[in-house]
């Protein structure tokens, strides 16, 4: 909730029942198209010069009005603007939405000056809330109120989703979809000058009549706020899709340690969304279907699901497509088998995906039948695939009939079901709406039907799932050039083995004659390497010396790196490995301290094989992003080989994370952590400090 604005206000603002607009050019529209929804509320309009707007007669000023109203439509100059939310304010309104622009998203040598003036507005609203400003509107077709700019597609519903957007135009765009989506808002951000997209997503949230919510978002201010109301959102079970724009922006920073370059702020929200249970999507379609799905069917309890048709030619295409993903067609016993059989008149073939092939076509009983039978098999959800002739003489009796077998089938087993056409062409209205009546979801596009099934698969697992714990958000700052000096390997080492770190045998040597002491006591395979707090990346430097097996070895490496460093690490050398990684903390500054797991090693960046994990984490959390990484049959014993000892590796981690919780750990990167079959210990290890800052 944005610190300030009151929650009741707020409500008003979202479900009015009352509005007042200020203006004309975009104001308009707001009369006219809340008119149109069937807004039965008084509706004045308030214009200094004008008569009337719309057939309605205009008020001079909000002085005018005959009562605060619930939510102003404000689409005045901005000078004016201020004005006006000042004077609703101090009446007692609701709320007001800001059309009006000429704020902080100005640029160049006028940005100060809208900076200045968004404080001036944020100053007149108090504790009652704006939308915006430079916001193009609000659509709630739940109560019938449409504060908005132009038209528009959206319908009167009597539940839907909710969907946040930080573009007008996409939002425009959106309202405009034919695809059966129930959009109960519509809601665009504008400046976020005061109500913020966590703000929003909170308040919908106290609507029951909200089934789902859909977020397209360029970033997030207020991440503890977005963090707290994305947390309520699942434990109220109200799924939260995602399209995040950014990915491909050149955000991960290049500095000492290797996990900074294998993850950039994009990846970061990648983790959030992944904690939270948040569907990320990377198309308009992708969002829309995967919306319409979860508002309609909701989550899927397991990953099972079937695919019906008459044609072998979609079975095969659809057993194609759900290769590497999470769900999966669920597998028919022969019981299962020989029970859609029985169905059956003329022999034919019971798999998943079935292929009822065209006996029974155009007969709903035995079509309910056949159905019913095969979904008995216990899915998660049942697609049946069904693509309507269009053109200008078509009969669509048929493929309804097949949509009435399908309803009658779900209804008596209480399945979810789905009728999937695989071309928009190929999916008409009327069946739309015959769909959404007998409950069953209207789907458009094979991959993009599996892919929302997918995101509803886990949305489902992140239901059962305990509820994440709120993010914890330490900033840390590096230090000035002149302050900046990284701990040397070994003082890293050193340090991280006092919160439990394993790390190999050794001592530090300074002279030949040490070098060789120390050996004699540790034995040999030797490790030597040159270290300093200015030699970061050794391996590429010449400084590390591996696997020295005698004195003459020994002697010479000893030679070679003294002209690199006058400080000597010597280790024993650690033997049967079974897989390198690295562990990394890293500071973003949006969240923070991170967690950052991976194949380790000389090929660390160009293998790319990273987890990232949001603070505070746990020992399950670890566990499952190590399950995650490519590297992982490695860990768990490939052909025939040992498996590592993943609870010493979690241990490791475990052990970091308690050293960057008591010291302003700004990069942490330990390359290689090597994984034994019995334990595990880190071989090279670099620390930076920095300072912590709360902004």
């Amino acid at each position: 909730m944005t610190q300030g604005v009151d929650k009741q206000r707020l409500r008003r603002l979202m479900a009015p029942r009352s509005i007042a607009v200020f203006g004309s050019r975009g104001a308009d529209f707001a009369i006219r198209e809340s008119l149109a929804m069937g807004f039965t509320g008084p509706i004045w309009s308030v214009h200094p010069n004008r008569s009337e707007l719309m057939g309605i007669q205009c008020l001079k000023s909000a002085q005018d009005l005959p009562q605060a109203p619930d939510a102003a439509y404000v689409a005045v100059n901005a000078q004016s603007a201020i004005d006006t939310v000042a004077q609703l304010n101090k009446m007692g309104a609701g709320g007001a939405l800001l059309y009006a622009s000429g704020f902080s998203e100005l640029g160049g040598e006028l940005k100060a000056a809208g900076l200045e003036r968004q404080q001036r507005l944020v100053e007149a609203a108090g504790n009652m809330p704006i939308i915006g400003p430079n916001c193009y509107g609000v659509i709630n077709a739940l109560d019938k109120a449409v504060l908005w700019p132009d038209q528009h597609g959206c319908q009167p519903v009597d539940t839907g989703v909710g969907i946040i957007t930080q573009s007008g135009n996409i939002g425009l765009n959106m309202t405009m979809q034919k695809i059966g989506l129930p959009i109960a808002y519509m809601f665009t951000m504008g400046n976020q000058a005061q109500v913020d997209i966590a703000t929003v997503i909170d308040s919908m949230l106290d609507d029951p009549r909200v089934t789902a919510i859909g977020l397209h978002i360029e970033g997030i201010a207020n991440l503890a706020a977005f963090d707290a109301a994305a947390r309520r959102a699942l434990s109220l079970k109200i799924p939260i899709i995602a399209i995040k724009t950014g990915r491909t922006a050149a955000a991960a920073k290049i500095a000492l340690s290797h996990t900074s370059s294998l993850t950039g702020a994009d990846g970061l929200f990648d983790a959030l969304f992944t904690r939270l249970g948040i569907a990320r999507v990377n198309t308009v379609p992708e969002f829309l279907e995967t919306l319409k799905l979860l508002a309609m069917i909701g989550p899927l309890e397991h990953k099972r699901i079937a695919s019906m048709s008459c044609s072998g030619g979609e079975a095969g295409m659809m057993a194609d497509l759900i290769d590497g993903r999470d769900i999966v067609f669920g597998a028919v016993t022969q019981s299962q088998k020989n029970t859609t059989l029985a169905t059956f008149s003329n022999g034919e073939q019971v798999d998943n995906p079935l292929d009822y092939q065209t006996y029974i076509w155009n007969n709903q009983s035995q079509m309910a039948a056949t159905f019913a039978a095969h979904m008995e098999a216990n899915f998660s959800a049942t697609i049946l695939i069904l693509d309507w002739p269009n053109n200008a003489t078509a009969d669509p009796e048929e493929w309804d009939t097949a949509v009435m077998a399908l309803a009658v089938a779900a209804s008596a087993g209480n399945h979810k079901a789905i009728v999937l056409a695989s071309m928009a062409e190929c999916m008409p209205a009327h069946a739309i709406k015959a769909c959404i009546k007998a409950g069953i979801a209207p789907m458009i596009g094979m991959d993009q039907c599996l892919t929302a099934l997918n995101h509803a698969y886990i949305i489902g697992q992140a239901f059962t799932a305990p509820l994440p714990l709120p993010l914890q958000i330490h900033k840390v700052i590096s230090l000035s050039a002149e302050a900046l000096r990284p701990l040397s390997e070994a003082q890293s080492k050193q340090a991280l083995q006092v919160h439990g770190l394993r790390i190999p045998k050794g001592e530090i040597a300074t002279s030949l004659e040490q070098v060789i002491t120390t050996v004699a006591h540790l034995g040999y395979p030797i490790t030597l390497k040159a270290v300093g707090a200015e030699l970061a990346h050794k391996t590429e430097l010449g400084a590390v010396k591996l696997n020295l097996k005698n004195q003459g070895q020994v002697e010479q490496a000893a030679t070679e790196l003294f002209t690199l460093s006058p400080t000597l690490l010597v280790e024993q050398m650690v033997q049967d490995v079974v897989a390198e990684l690295i562990i990394g903390i890293n500071c973003d500054p949006l969240f923070g301290q991170y967690l950052v797991l991976g194949a380790g090693g000389i090929l660390v960046e160009i293998l790319q094989d990273a987890q990232s994990l949001l603070l505070p984490t746990n020992k399950n959390e670890i566990t499952q992003a190590l399950t995650n990484l490519k590297c992982s049959p490695i860990l768990k014993g490939y052909r025939g080989q040992h498996p590592a000892d993943i609870d010493a590796i979690v241990d490791a981690i475990m052990a970091v994370l308690d050293y960057s919780q008591q010291h302003p750990v700004y990069e942490l990167d330990i390359n290689p952590l090597l994984a034994l079959k019995n334990g595990a210990i880190a071989v090279d290890a670099l620390i930076q400090l920095g300072q912590y800052t709360h902004d």
